[in-house]
């Protein structure tokens, strides 16, 4: 008896060390105070971040997502696709970000009846 209950809470505590190096924090920047090639660094340094800006249009409209390096950081069943946000040097930096597979997109639409 002694030793299944060892042996159990030997696998919560693993459980445990794998989920917390999972819960790593993700970084958060202002792409309007950096160049492109700071942007397109820090993306490759770290895998993914989160840029956050605002509108153009809408200057009360903040805009935010997860920019990532490759598909590894990508959620399953997503894919990474270019997408382009505003630099303090460029109006347009390439980044990419992740998204549902084209065909999946188009599916759902369907789906639905539209």
């Amino acid at each position: 008896m002694r030793i299944s209950r060892l042996i159990g809470l030997a696998i919560v505590g693993a459980g445990c060390l794998v989920a917390a190096g999972q819960a790593h924090a993700i970084s958060r920047y202002d792409p309007t105070r950096m160049s492109c090639g700071a942007i397109q660094d820090r993306v490759a340094r770290e895998g993914a971040v989160i840029l956050r800006y605002t509108s153009k249009r809408n200057p009360n409209l903040p805009i935010y997502d997860r920019y990532v390096l490759n598909n590894r950081f990508c959620p399953a069943g997503q894919v990474r696709e270019r997408a382009d946000v505003p630099s303090a040097d460029a109006s347009s930096c390439p980044v990419y970000k992740c998204v549902q597979p084209e065909f999946e997109r188009r599916d759902r639409f369907w789906r639905f009846g539209h």
